[in-house]
C-alpha cells in the first residue's frame, strides 16, 4: 500500500449568507376557471341556478363579493370571464340578467394558491427602473418558481433594493396579483413557423401544403382556414386530424401575457397556459440581454412540462408588461436548464445547456429562437457532481472572463452550486472550475420539501460582489454573497 500522500486542497470559499429569506405565502391565489367534470354537470348547475328568484340571486351573489373582494382586484370581471368560459362550453349563453350571469360565474370559478407547496429556484437581474436610489444602490427583479395543489409550477415574481453596504430590501409584496390578458400571437412569420413545424414532427408534405396556402406572415384565423382548405382538397394527405392538431398546438403554444399599464412586476404570475405547460413551468433563467445597438430584452429560458415530455421556452419582454411566451426550437432545444448569455459574442447568440441531462454544452445561433448545434463545455469531474452538472443561470461577465455558476448533484442526490471561468471571446474554452463547490446545504438549510438540495437560476454582480440567490431544499430562498475579486482569484490560480 503506497504512503505517498495526496495533495492538499485549499479551503473552500467562505459565502456569506445574508439575513434576507422569501418563504412561501399560502395567502397568494389566483382564479381559474373550474371545470365540474362535464357538460351534464354544468348544464345541471346553470338549470339550479335558473330556478333561484332574483331576491335569493342577489343575496348569493352579494355573499360573494363579501368573502371574495378584498381577495381580487376585479373579481366582477373575473366572474363575467368565467361565465363566458362555461357558455361557450354549454353551447348556449342565453338571455340572463347580470346577477345571474356573475352568480354562474362563481359557480365555474376557483381559487389556486400559487405557494401553497413551496417557493424557489431563484433568479436575479437588475431591474429596468434605476431611478431615484441613492449612490451605490441597485434595484433588482427576482424571478422564483411557485409550486401549488398538484405540483403544479408558475413563475413570479419579487423586487427590491441592495444598497452600497450590502444591506437588502425586498419591497412589500402585494396581497393581490394582477389579472393577465392572454393572446395569441397576432401574427407568425412563415419561415420560422415552418422550421418549427418540423421539429415537432409534423410531416412535411402536410407542413408544405399548409405552408403554400398562406402569405409570408399570417393570423391564426388564416391558418385554420389554410388547414381547413388542404383537408378538404386533399383528404388523402390528411389520414388523420393528429398533423393538424400539431399544426394547431404549435400555433397556441406562443402567445402573449398582456399586463394592466400600473401593475408592478411582483403582481405578475406567469401561470400555465397551453398543454405543454398544463403541469407547470419551472425554473426561469432571466437575463438582462443587451443587443448590439444599446436596447435592452430581458429573455428567461424556462421549461414547459405537461406530465410527460418537457419543451424549452423562452420569455421576453421590454418593459413587464408585455410578454411573449415562444417555444424554443431546432435539433438541440432539449432537456432543461438552458442560460442564454446576456450579449452576442462574434456575432451570435450563445446559450450554456445540459441537452443530455448529464453534461455542459455551449449552443451558437443566429437565431435566439432556433437552435441546431452544441459542443460540449465539460463533463462531471468531482465527486459532488459525479451524477450530473449544469448551469446555475446565465453567465455573468467580468474584466476575467465568463463567471459561470454551476450545480452538481452527488452522492444521495445532493445539489451544490460550483462555478467556472470561460474566455470572454471564446466561451468554450475554460480558464478555471472551482475544486470544491461554493454552497453546499447545512444541516438547517438540507430539511424541506426536496432534501439535500441547493440551488440558483441566477446571480448577479454588484459594487465587486456576487449575489446568489439560492433555494434550500425547494422551500426557502435566501441570499449569498462573496467576493468577485476573491472568486477570481481563485479561478485563475
Amino acid at each position: 500500500m503506497s504512503s505517498a500522500k495526496r495533495p492538499s486542497r485549499r479551503k473552500p470559499l467562505a459565502v456569506k449568507r445574508l439575513p434576507v429569506t422569501f418563504a412561501s405565502d399560502n395567502r397568494r391565489v389566483i382564479t381559474r376557471f373550474f371545470d365540474p367534470g362535464s357538460k351534464g354537470r354544468m348544464q345541471n348547475i346553470a338549470e339550479r341556478i335558473d330556478r333561484l328568484d332574483d331576491d335569493e340571486v342577489a343575496r348569493l351573489l352579494d355573499e360573494v363579493f363579501q368573502r371574495f373582494r378584498t381577495r381580487h382586484s376585479n373579481i366582477v370581471a373575473v366572474l363575467e370571464q368565467n361565465f363566458r368560459n362555461a357558455a361557450t362550453l354549454l353551447g348556449d349563453a342565453g338571455d340572463v340578467d347580470l346577477n345571474r350571469r356573475l352568480l354562474l360565474g362563481s359557480y365555474f370559478t376557483m381559487e389556486y394558491s400559487i405557494e401553497s407547496a413551496a417557493l424557489f429556484n431563484p433568479s436575479i437581474v437588475p431591474h429596468l427602473n434605476q431611478r431615484n436610489l441613492p449612490d451605490g444602490a441597485v434595484r433588482f427583479v427576482m424571478s422564483l418558481r411557485a409550486t401549488g395543489e398538484g405540483h403544479v409550477s408558475s413563475i413570479v415574481f419579487r423586487t427590491g433594493i441592495i444598497y452600497s453596504d450590502q444591506r437588502i430590501q425586498v419591497d412589500p409584496l402585494s396581497r393581490h396579483t394582477s389579472p393577465i390578458s392572454v393572446m395569441q400571437d397576432k401574427l407568425f412569420d412563415k419561415m420560422l413557423f415552418a422550421r418549427k413545424l418540423g421539429d415537432i414532427g409534423v410531416p412535411q408534405p402536410v407542413a408544405e401544403a399548409v405552408m403554400n396556402c398562406l402569405p409570408g406572415s399570417f393570423t391564426m384565423p388564416q391558418l385554420e382556414q389554410a388547414m381547413i382548405a388542404v383537408r378538404e382538397r386533399e383528404p388523402e394527405l390528411v389520414p388523420s386530424l393528429d398533423s393538424m392538431q400539431g399544426i394547431r398546438w404549435l400555433a397556441m403554444s406562443n402567445y402573449q401575457l398582456k399586463l394592466p399599464t400600473d401593475a408592478e412586476a411582483s403582481e405578475l404570475v406567469i401561470f400555465p397556459q397551453t398543454i405543454n405547460e398544463s403541469r407547470g413551468i419551472e425554473d426561469l433563467r432571466l437575463v438582462r440581454f443587451v443587443h448590439d445597438d444599446g436596447a435592452v430584452t430581458y429573455f428567461g429560458t424556462c421549461t414547459a412540462y405537461d406530465g410527460f415530455r418537457t419543451l424549452p421556452e423562452l420569455i421576453e419582454t421590454s418593459d413587464f408588461q408585455t410578454i411573449g411566451v415562444h417555444t424554443l426550437n431546432g435539433a438541440k432545444a432539449l432537456n432543461k436548464g438552458l442560460a442564454l448569455f446576456p450579449r452576442k459574442i462574434d456575432g451570435n447568440y450563445v446559450m450554456c445547456s445540459r441537452i443530455d441531462g448529464e453534461n455542459l454544452y455551449i449552443m451558437r445561433s443566429d437565431n435566439v429562437h432556433f437552435w441546431e448545434t452544441a459542443d460540449l463545455l465539460q463533463i462531471p469531474k468531482q465527486p459532488w457532481e459525479f451524477v450530473q452538472i449544469g448551469n446555475c443561470g446565465s453567465p455573468l461577465e467580468t474584466s476575467e472572463g465568463w463567471i459561470l455558476l454551476t450545480h452538481g448533484v452527488g452522492p444521495m442526490r445532493t445539489y451544490c452550486i460550483g462555478a467556472m471561468l470561460l474566455d470572454r471571446d471564446d466561451p468554450q474554452r475554460i480558464i478555471g472550475v472551482l475544486d470544491e463547490p461554493l454552497i453546499v446545504p447545512t444541516e438547517k438549510e438540507r430539511d424541506g420539501y426536496v432534501p439535500n438540495v441547493a440551488y440558483t437560476c441566477g446571480a448577479m454582480i454588484h459594487s465587486d460582489q456576487l449575489y446568489i440567490p439560492f433555494a434550500t431544499s425547494d422551500t426557502t430562498t435566501r441570499f449569498g454573497m462573496v467576493s468577485v475579486e476573491r472568486l477570481l482569484d481563485r479561478l485563475t490560480s
